[in-house]
C-alpha cells in the first residue's frame, strides 16, 4: 500500500548548521528575512513601556509563539514585546543567517531570540549572546534538566536560558518485543538479537533502522551511541577530539556491523535522514527506530501508519557498562550583549521559561519542557501521555560537542564516519578523523 507523506506538526530534529566564520556572518546577504523584517527603529516606547523585540524560529501548534507574546504583553504594564516571527526549523539555515546578520550588526535588535542548541557556543563566543549569570542563582538553574543547562554554557558561564527541548529516542514494536523477549532490551547486543530474532521468523523486514546520511543527523546518531559507551568525541573543555578513543570507535563499529555483519539494517540507511527511517518503521517493516519524539503522533495517526497501537517509545540503549545517551536538540533562549534594556529582556525571557509557559508550549505545541518537575503535572500527564513518559528520555540528553568551531566539527564528523561506515575501516578513519579535529579545535 503506498502510503501519502505526512508532514509533521513540527520539526523532525536538531536544525542544520551553517558556516560559523565572523567574516562570512558580516558578508552574509539578506537572507530569507532581512534587514527589513529585523531592522525596525531600534527603541520605541508603547503608552509608557519599554519596547524590546523578539525574534524566532515559527513552530506549529494550536497556537503561535506570537499568542505568547501577546500574553506577555497582557500580564505587565512595564514591558511591550514586538515579535518577529522567522521561518520554521525545517529552513533552519535561513533563522541561523538572518539571526547572525542582526547580530553582528551590534544595534541591539532583536532583544531575545531563541536559538537551537548547536548555535549557543558560537553565540556566546563571538560576543553576541549576554552572559546570564548577573540574572540567575543556584536555585533557578537547579530547576533545569542538567543536560540543557550545560548545553546553555560556553566557557563556564550561562549564555542561554533553557527553554524547550527534543531528544533521540528508540521506538519499538510492542507486539514483537513481546513475541522475541517479553521485555523492551536495554544493551544494543540484546536490541540486535531481538531485532534479527524477528527478522528470521518474518515478522520483520529490518531489525532495526536509523539515520546515516552524510547530515547532522548522523552526528546525533553517532554521538548517543559513542556516550552510551561511555566515549566522547572531543574532551570536556572542548580543545581535543576523543574519537579515536576505543570506546568511540567500537560505538562506530556498532553502526557500521548493524549493516555488514548482523546485518539488521539495510545499506540504505546511509543514505537515510529522519523521514525516509521513519516511513519504513510506521509502514510496519521494521522492530526498531531510533528517531526523534515527533514520529510518535504520526505512528498513532491511522492513515499514514500500519502500526498505531503497537508502538511504543523509550531511552535508546546501551553498551555493556555504559548509560542510554540521547543527543540533545531544541530551541534556547538568548539576551541580546547590545540590548539596551537588560532588565526588561530578561522579564520577558524569564516568563517565557517558566514553569506555566513551558507547559503552554508542551500542551499547545508539544515541545518538551527543559524542567523536569513538569513531567508530574497532572494536565501535562493527561493530555500529553506520550511527553509524560519522556522524562528518563531527556534526563539521558547529551549535548552534541560544545565548541565554537561546532561548524567546522560537525562537517568533518559527517564525512569522517561516513566514509568509515561506506568502507568499514572504522579505526582507521578515526584516527584520521581525530587528528582532523585536533587541527580545528586545538
Amino acid at each position: 500500500m503506498t502510503k501519502t507523506k505526512h508532514t509533521p506538526v513540527r520539526s523532525a530534529g536538531p536544525a542544520h548548521v551553517t558556516k560559523m566564520d565572523r567574516r562570512a556572518f558580516l558578508a552574509t546577504g539578506s537572507a530569507a528575512l532581512g534587514a527589513t523584517t529585523l531592522g525596525m527603529p531600534r527603541r520605541a516606547r508603547a503608552q509608557g513601556r519599554t519596547e524590546i523585540s523578539f525574534a524566532s524560529a515559527s513552530f506549529f501548534g494550536s497556537e503561535t509563539f506570537g499568542d505568547l507574546v501577546d500574553s506577555f504583553n497582557e500580564s505587565q504594564d512595564r514591558v511591550m514585546v514586538r515579535y518577529l516571527e522567522l521561518p520554521p526549523p525545517s529552513s533552519s539555515t535561513e533563522v541561523y543567517q538572518g539571526l547572525v546578520q542582526q547580530l553582528a550588526r551590534g544595534n541591539g535588535t532583536p532583544d531575545v531570540f531563541s536559538q537551537d542548541v548547536i548555535w549557543i557556543a558560537g553565540m556566546a563566543a563571538a560576543g553576541w549572546a549576554l552572559p546570564l549569570d548577573e540574572f540567575v542563582d543556584d536555585a533557578m538553574t537547579s530547576q533545569y534538566f542538567e543536560g540543557t543547562l550545560a548545553a546553555c554554557k560556553w566557557d563556564g558561564k550561562l549564555t542561554a536560558l533553557p527553554w524547550f527541548m527534543d531528544t533521540g529516542m528508540m521506538y519499538y514494536r510492542t507486539d514483537l518485543v513481546e513475541k522475541h523477549g517479553g521485555a523492551v532490551p536495554t544493551t544494543w547486543a540484546e536490541m540486535a538479537k531481538m531485532g534479527k530474532a524477528a527478522q528470521e521468523a518474518g515478522d520483520a523486514e529490518f531489525g532495526f533502522v536509523w539515520q546515516g546520511k552524510q547530515a547532522e543527523v548522523l552526528v546525533c546518531d553517532a554521538v548517543e551511541a559513542i556516550a552510551s559507551n561511555n566515549g566522547a568525541i572531543l574532551s570536556e573543555d572542548g580543545r581535543s577530539s576523543r574519537i579515536g578513543e576505543p570506546e568511540a570507535v567500537e560505538a562506530i563499529q556498532f553502526l557500521h556491523d548493524t549493516i555488514n555483519e548482523m546485518q539488521i539494517s539495510p545499506s540504505d540507511v546511509l543514505s537515510w535522514d529522519e523521514e525516509p527511517s521513519r516511513q519504513v518503521f510506521t509502514n510496519g517493516q521494521s522492530m526498531f527506530l531510533r528517531n526523534w519524539s515527533y514520529v510518535w503522533p504520526i505512528a498513532q495517526d491511522p492513515s499514514v501508519s500500519e502500526v498505531v497501537g503497537k508502538v511504543g517509545a523509550g531511552p535508546l540503549p546501551h553498551f555493556e557498562g555504559g548509560s542510554s545517551a540521547s543527543t540533545l536538540g531544541g530551541y534556547q533562549l538568548g539576551m541580546n550583549a547590545n540590548t539596551a534594556d537588560r532588565d526588561a529582556a530578561w522579564e520577558f525571557m524569564s516568563w517565557m521559561s517558566a514553569p506555566e509557559q513551558q507547559k503552554r508550549v508542551a500542551l499547545n505545541f508539544g515541545l518538551g519542557p527543559s524542567r523536569p518537575a513538569l513531567f508530574d503535572d497532572a494536565q501535562l500527564n493527561e493530555e500529553q501521555p506520550f511527553m509524560a513518559t519522556l522524562r528518563p528520555v531527556f534526563t539521558g540528553a547529551t549535548a552534541r560537542p560544545v565548541t565554537p568551531e561546532y561548524a567546522k566539527v560537525t562537517l568533518a564528523l559527517q564525512s569522517g564516519i561516513s566514509k568509515a561506515l561506506v568502507n568499514g575501516q572504522v579505526e582507521d578513519e578515526m584516527k584520521a578523523l581525530s587528528s582532523q579535529l585536533d587541527g580545528i579545535v586545538g
